[in-house]
């Protein structure tokens, strides 16, 4: 029989055994994470950690980090939910998607996006050729039954979503809706986040708008771009537009991510050099960020490429 099968050992069931022998089984199984206060030792669900992280290492995105971290621990809290939470992220490349999707894989398992509890998907990796949408669909189907056995909490990260088959997405749309199960498996507990750059362009112009009527980015909220973002993604060819899940309304959340300026590429390149044991001074962090390409080209406002190769670039200034 399966070792995720077993139930916890407990002392009392070997009476004959020294308790030190029986200790050490105990520890032994915990050790491969069927056992501790959740049930499963896979499984962290550390919002606290959560919290602290989108409040210190993502920058610039107070939006994503206000309905992300709402929306994770209201799903958390809330086992009776009636549906898998849906999130979708939008916004230009570097923003910090991945970086949040990461964020949430490495708070809610003790292994991050290493645990076999959470698995990503690259659209143009994973799913190449049109042709071979049939079979994709059964692997797809597939896998996430599967993970979803295994595991009683599973997160699936969808990156490059607008590249995906729409008939792709409506063969799994039926784990994302308000059923109990689906052919004997309950989805409830799982979270879809998928990733995707449609709608980049619409933040922008609103972060653009507020910056040219002298209002604070901050400002900027949910009501001034979630629609906007349905709309668009609404309207652009393939990926969600065409797919079940927005003609049944079940992505809980359209998340953006802001443009990041400047003084945020700052403190991307303070965190490279942190993430390396180093410590910048301001005009080194200033260099760093003046390396950078912004847009547009009259104010020169927003990081192109948002903080996405800063690790990299800090190579050319290191001593």
């Amino acid at each position: 029989m399966s070792l995720l099968l077993w139930e916890v050992p407990a002392g009392d069931l070997w009476p004959g055994f020294p308790e030190d022998y029986t200790s050490l089984l105990h520890q032994w199984y915990c050790s491969l994470g069927q056992c501790c206060e959740s049930g499963d030792c896979r499984i962290t669900n550390n919002i606290t950690g959560l919290a602290k992280d989108l409040q210190t290492k993502l920058h610039g995105q107070h939006l994503a980090q206000s309905v992300v971290l709402k929306a994770i621990q209201g799903f958390i809290n809330n086992p009776e939910s009636n549906k898998p939470l849906t999130l979708s992220f939008h916004g230009w490349t570097g923003t910090g998607k991945n970086f949040v999707a990461r964020l949430i894989a490495d708070n809610l398992y003790r292994d991050g996006v290493k645990s076999e509890c959470v698995r990503l998907f690259i659209a143009p990796f994973h799913f190449p050729h049109a042709r071979l949408l049939d079979t994709y669909k059964g692997q797809l189907r597939e896998a996430i039954r599967d993970l979803v056995l295994r595991c009683p909490e599973t997160l699936f990260i969808f990156d490059e979503a607008e590249k995906l088959h729409p008939g792709l997405i409506d063969a799994i749309k039926p784990y994302m809706d308000h059923y109990d199960n689906v052919d004997g498996v309950s989805y409830r507990r799982a979270i879809f986040v998928f990733l995707s750059n449609i709608g980049g362009a619409t933040i922008n112009d609103v972060a653009l708008d507020f910056w040219h009527s002298g209002q604070n980015r901050e400002d900027i909220g949910m009501e001034d771009l979630e629609h906007r973002l349905r709309a668009e993604t609404l309207e652009t060819q393939g990926g969600f537009a065409q797919s079940e899940l927005m003609s049944d309304h079940l992505i809980d959340f359209f998340v953006p991510f802001l443009p990041l300026e400047y003084r945020h590429v700052k403190l991307c390149a303070r965190d490279a050099y942190a993430a390396r044991g180093l410590e910048a001074d301001e005009a080194t962090l200033d260099e760093v960020a003046k390396a950078m390409l912004y847009v547009p080209k009259e104010e020169r406002l927003f990081s192109a490429q948002g903080c996405k190769s800063i690790p990299q670039r800090i190579n050319f200034f290191l001593p």
